[in-house]
């Protein structure tokens, strides 16, 4: 299953898509445009899993996309 994170970068001045948690694949300004976007990577990739994280690099969603 293919992996998604959308954390903040370590300034948390913006919001970048990790896939497989290795480099960064996209960088965005608002963290719910780097969450679309790594939604819809996830459904064109299925089996996939997208993570969010806020600024306090906590976990605050987690979808499925199979």
């Amino acid at each position: 299953m293919k992996e998604f994170t959308v954390v903040a970068n370590k300034d948390a001045t913006t919001w970048i898509i990790k896939a497989e948690d290795v480099a960064p694949i996209h960088e965005f300004d608002k963290r719910d445009d780097a969450a679309r976007k790594a939604k819809e990577l996830a459904s064109s990739h299925q089996p996939s899993k997208v993570e969010v994280y806020d600024a306090s690099n906590e976990l605050v969603e987690s979808e499925v996309f199979e």
